[in-house]
């Protein structure tokens, strides 16, 4: 609403919510502050788990800082922009979620008291996204080397990322188990090495327990054999993938076929069952003994592949299709007419076995894979699930420092020495960027601190211990949660990807300066549906 001449202009439709200035900063700061101090008691190897429980009364529980945020059903724009963080730090670098989320929101608590000092949101901007760029440059510059070999060094790793979580009494096993896979599907090019973590499938089964998940050398498929005939059993076995189905092809126009004998459509028949029968004996010349179709397989092919032996496995999923050829060595076949001997993939054998409840079929001893399974078991639905987004954040971060080769201490240690330096730098700015500086340096802090409340320690006396340390130049100093000293994280195991560090600082910093930069939300009301003439929607009209 708006005044010319004492008449008033309507601009804004009616009901719509208007919020400027500095209560527009207020509530967006609020909301950002509410998401962080939610999962703020996640954070660490003693950190809480959540309980979610959705609309349709689905539950999960879990200690991950991005399954959290996915999982909260939120209302307010900035406190989505906060939970854009977490997915961007889940799918750059699979740990660190909570991490960047907590710091994001310490970073705008220290931008209100800027604030409430009259100093410009575009100065506090610019003096955080100066002394962001300084904090990578000071992390890059402790960042320690590792040998990409040291498979002891990966492993420390990976139980850095599984510390906290369900998982955590088989760490050992599961931390082996990963740096496995990714070693597995690793390759080297021009002395680095890349890895597509998509080629390691978590299949998961409830029972047994979690020391009971196990890497199979090739793949499991949440499939059965197609028909009871076949083998179950196949060893030294010769496997076709299909992207084909075995079946006969509908035409591709519209045709309609007048039989006037019997015997034509006898005939008719007898002719499908010849086509069925040299797409099976196309397979059996090859050699193969193993089928895997992505589509479907007619009931009479299943009756000729069983009696000529083969082992079937039909409606794979694409994703699955894949892997099966990378970790056999099998190229995917569009055309039963062109198969060869040379198309088909190998392993040690394939087995259909009950695994809880439900039949599997597992694709093990592959000569070479380029694509692995970790089978998950765990005592409950919860459990299992928990377990796989653990396994998750560690074959990202193995992934992470297998191709930088650079890690820094966990435990706090980095935001400790990364805020020290900070200090001794915000002074050589000048200006009021500085005071937005030191608070950037003072708001790192907030991971070492949540670090020891979420354990039981007093914050206060575990910073004044850290900044001492880091002081006398112990770089890898952070909290040893577990004995409540300040101590060396490198010799104790606890070691992260760079990158892990790099981008939470950086995609909090720019959520941070986005949310600050907003002084106005306009907000439209909601649209509510049109009642048709009988008090009802309309709906007679959308039927199809």
């Amino acid at each position: 609403m708006a005044t010319l001449q004492g008449t008033p202009v309507l601009i804004l439709k009616e009901g719509t919510q208007r919020t400027v200035g500095r209560d527009a900063q207020r509530m967006n700061i609020m909301a950002a502050r509410v998401i962080a101090e939610a999962v703020k008691s996640t954070l660490g190897p003693k950190g809480m788990d959540k309980m979610l429980v959705d609309s349709l009364g689905d539950v999960v529980i879990t200690n991950d800082g991005v399954t959290i945020l996915k999982e909260m059903d939120v209302e307010h724009p900035a406190a989505k922009m906060i939970i854009e963080v977490a997915k961007t730090q889940d799918n750059e670098v699979g740990d660190g979620t909570t991490t960047a989320v907590v710091l994001a929101g310490e970073l705008l608590k220290k931008a209100e008291e800027l604030l409430d000092q009259e100093i410009h949101p575009t100065i506090i901007a610019r003096g955080y996204r100066m002394a962001s760029n300084k904090a990578i440059e000071i992390l890059e510059s402790i960042a320690m080397d590792i040998d990409v070999e040291d498979v002891d060094t990966l492993k420390k790793i990976a139980a850095t990322a599984i510390t906290g979580k369900h998982s955590e009494y088989a760490l050992e096993h599961l931390s082996s188990l990963v740096v496995e896979a990714v070693k597995r599907v690793a390759e080297k090019v021009d002395d680095h090495y890349r890895v597509d973590e998509d080629n390691i499938k978590l299949e998961k089964r409830q029972g047994g327990s979690v020391a009971d998940t196990k890497l199979v050398n090739g793949i499991v498929i949440d499939k059965e054999v197609v028909h009871p005939g076949m083998p179950k059993r196949v060893k030294n076995a010769k496997i076709a993938v299909l992207k084909a189905a075995l079946e006969v092809k509908e035409t591709e126009t519209d045709a309609e076929i007048r039989i006037t004998d019997p015997d034509q459509l006898m005939k008719f028949i007898e002719q499908e069952e010849k086509m069925l029968k040299e797409m099976v004996d196309k397979l059996a010349e090859a050699g193969a003994n193993v089928v895997f179709c992505q589509k479907g397989i007619d009931d009479l092919a299943q009756y000729y592949l069983a009696k000529a032996g083969i082992l079937a496995v039909r409606r794979v999923k694409q994703s699955d299709i894949e892997k099966i050829a990378k970790a056999c060595g099998a190229k995917i076949i569009t055309d039963l007419r062109e198969i060869t001997s040379a198309d088909l993939g190998e392993a040690d054998l394939v087995e259909e076995r009950k695994v809880g409840d439900e039949k599997m079929v597992f694709i093990e001893g592959c000569k070479n894979p380029k694509a692995v399974t970790i089978l998950i078991r765990g005592g409950s639905e919860h459990v299992v699930d928990e377990v796989e987004r653990s396994l998750q954040d560690a074959i990202k971060v193995v992934k992470a420092a297998l191709e930088s080769g650079k890690v820094v201490a966990g435990g706090g240690a980095p935001e400790i020495e990364v805020a020290l330096k900070l200090r001794e730098w915000a002074p050589t700015l000048g200006g009021r960027e500085q005071l937005a500086a030191e608070a950037f340096a003072s708001a790192l802090e907030v991971i070492p601190r949540a670090l020891a409340e979420n354990s039981g320690l007093d914050p206060i006396d575990i910073l004044v211990e850290l900044r001492k340390a880091h002081e006398e130049g112990k770089t890898t100093y952070g909290v040893d949660v577990f004995s409540g000293e300040v101590t060396c994280m490198k010799e104790k195991g606890v070691l992260e990807p760079l990158k892990v560090k790099t981008q939470a600082i950086s995609s909090a910093t720019e959520v941070a300066i986005m949310i600050l930069r907003i002084d106005d939300v306009i907000a439209a009301k909601g649209l509510e549906k049109e009642k048709g003439p009988e008090g009802e929607s309309g709906e007679e009209e959308s039927e199809e």
